[in-house]
């Protein structure tokens, strides 16, 4: 069974002073013996958030990244700058970015094959819009976009994903699916990575990105197929974020 990990996905939201104040209490918190934690937080704030993790267990993510190494992409963020300052996951393929920045599942699988390529992990968001969930289309379409990453990489790469599932229609919404509804889900991801190879459904760590909080993390984290969450708005508020590691136990 994978190790759980929680990560907080900021989003463009938070400050320096969040960053200090979050970087004291992981570091004084007493976390789950297994779980991973990890924060995603804009790019301004990486440096400074490096800093405040150190002593703490949390890593540092990033919110996306260019699929090019550098060159004339003025406002973009290479995988290279990332790992200078300390950054080791990155998401890729967030709702967000393929719904408001056109990102396609081409551009998300050159997002992957850069992160992988600079050593970053890269957490490979999916998920369904509500028109596609009262279709009866939800499954398909997140298999889909599964399946347009898995099939561009090789069987070593593979192994190197964390693998979110974040239904459109519950973020930012206040609509969160069921655990049954995200438990279904997360089973149909695990039965088709069990297709690329040998032991590669029983290491991917599946996250459930859809709206988790406090007050049904523990629900969620339950199910058997659900290894951790992409928290948004609740992991800016620290108490709020170190009870949903608690629940990850």
């Amino acid at each position: 069974m994978p190790t759980p990990l929680i990560a907080g996905n900021w989003k463009m939201n938070g400050s320096l002073d969040l960053i200090e104040s979050f970087g004291r209490a992981l570091a004084d918190a007493e976390l789950p013996s297994r779980l991973e934690v990890a924060l995603m937080v804009p790019f301004p704030y990486l440096e400074a958030a490096s800093r405040a993790l150190t002593g703490s267990r949390a890593a540092l993510g990033a919110q996306t990244l260019s699929d090019q190494p550098s060159g004339a992409f003025t406002g973009e963020v290479s995988g290279e700058m990332l790992r200078e300052v300390g950054t080791s996951l990155v998401l890729v393929g967030h709702s967000e970015r393929r719904t408001q920045f056109g990102e396609d599942d081409s551009a998300v699988l050159a997002r992957v094959r850069r992160a992988l390529e600079c050593e970053l992990t890269p957490v490979l968001c999916l998920g369904e819009t509500l028109e596609e969930r009262d279709a009866d289309r939800g499954e398909a379409v997140v298999i889909g976009q599964l399946e347009a990453v898995l099939d561009g990489l090789e069987a070593g790469q593979r192994s190197r994903l964390v693998i979110a599932y974040e239904p459109v229609w519950a973020i930012g919404t206040g609509r969160t699916a069921t655990p049954e509804q995200a438990q279904a889900i997360h089973a149909a991801i695990r039965r088709r990575l069990a297709r690329y190879g040998d032991g590669l459904a029983e290491g991917t760590q599946l996250l459930y990105g859809g709206s988790m909080k406090a007050d049904n993390a523990a629900d969620l984290l339950a199910q058997p197929d659900i290894d951790g969450g992409l928290v948004g708005g609740a992991s800016l508020k620290i108490d709020d974020f170190l009870a949903i590691c608690q629940s990850a136990g």
